[in-house]
């Protein structure tokens, strides 16, 4: 069973999702799942698996090649997609108890492990993409240099990657938040508002990045190269991760499957891509030839880069207390 549904269209110039917004619309559209006990006492599989994706990464093109359904079909768990256009309402919706995946940037699950009662626990993290996030300035625009930036609005979707790689750039720069004036747009928003002239910058991420770059006017400031890491991170209920390893595990395998063929048929990955997307192979195999492959479980490694990334968040003053990585490792057999 494939139940998909878009929930990121409907929170247009916010940066988070209400409280009633995410009761009321996730409540109706994702039942509860029963966790059912088996005879021996230990949790049973859940009836599905609902996993939390964005129109662009790994996950969509697991969705869209149909084995891991086929997988968990043989151990009758469904799955059920849920589209979201960025990471933080996504793990909202985690926190909340609506999702038991899900696939960001490296930003939005410090934000999420900031939410007192959070239940996010890390589970697999990709190789860096650097590359593939940036500040985009127009072709005729007179900022030549990060410095440029100062006083300069900046449109940025709040709590995401580019949110991060904001931040990085501007302390390269010896420039701190209040040094420009942000803007926050969810990326339709942010793309319109770049194209017109209303801000005068953009951060960004793939593929809304590649697809500027190939029909906007417009050029690279900086990239992530020596400011962040960009890794593609999963997370998922404590919940989920402690009780059910054996789902997460074949998940984890069907995202290392797919890293390994899009490496290998970029074309086919863009082709296939773009028949979701509707953006043209050439921005996605931009996109595609920046990504870094190669998947990891959760390890002290992701532990201590998320740690420098709520560090930094929260000396500017961005999370509401300082936070434990550390403490979203799983307990049970995924962690191993």
């Amino acid at each position: 069973m494939n139940h998909t549904f878009d929930l990121g269209d409907g929170i247009r110039g916010r940066s988070r999702l209400p409280a009633i917004y995410v009761a009321a619309l996730l409540g109706l559209l994702l039942a509860p799942v029963c966790r059912a006990q088996a005879a021996d006492g230990l949790p049973a599989r859940p009836a599905e698996v609902r996993i939390g994706y964005q129109k662009y990464g790994t996950l969509i093109l697991v969705k869209a090649r149909g084995q891991l359904e086929q997988r968990l079909k043989a151990l009758n768990v469904a799955v059920r997609w849920a589209e979201f256009s960025f990471g933080p309402p996504m793990l909202e919706a985690l926190n909340a108890g609506h999702l038991d995946i899900a696939a960001t940037g490296e930003t939005p699950p410090v934000f999420a492990l900031a939410a007192r009662g959070s239940k996010l626990a890390y589970v697999g993290y990709e190789e860096p993409s650097p590359e593939g996030e940036a500040v985009l300035v127009r072709k005729d625009s007179d900022i030549s240099r990060l410095e440029d930036l100062k006083g300069r609005k900046v449109a940025v979707s709040r709590g995401s990657n580019a949110h991060y790689l904001l931040i990085k750039a501007l302390e390269s720069a010896h420039l701190g938040w209040k040094d420009i004036q942000p803007v926050y747009l969810l990326p339709a928003e942010a793309r319109a508002a770049f194209a017109t002239g209303a801000v005068d910058a953009w951060a960004v991420w793939d593929f809304h990045l590649a697809a500027a770059q190939e029909s906007l006017p417009a050029r690279v400031l900086a990239d992530g190269k020596g400011l962040v890491a960009n890794h593609e991170i999963y997370t998922s209920s404590r919940d989920f991760a402690d009780r059910y390893p054996e789902l997460t595990r074949i998940l984890l395998d069907e995202i290392g499957d797919v890293d390994t063929w899009v490496h290998g048929h970029p074309d086919e990955a863009a082709e296939l891509l773009d028949r979701q997307l509707n953006v043209g192979k050439p921005a996605l195999k931009r996109a595609l030839s920046r990504r870094g492959y190669g998947l990891h479980p959760a390890d002290a490694a992701l532990a201590s880069a998320q740690q420098a990334v709520a560090d930094t968040l929260h000396g500017q003053g961005l999370l509401p207390r300082p936070i434990r990585v550390a403490d979203a490792a799983p307990h049970g057999d995924g962690a191993k």
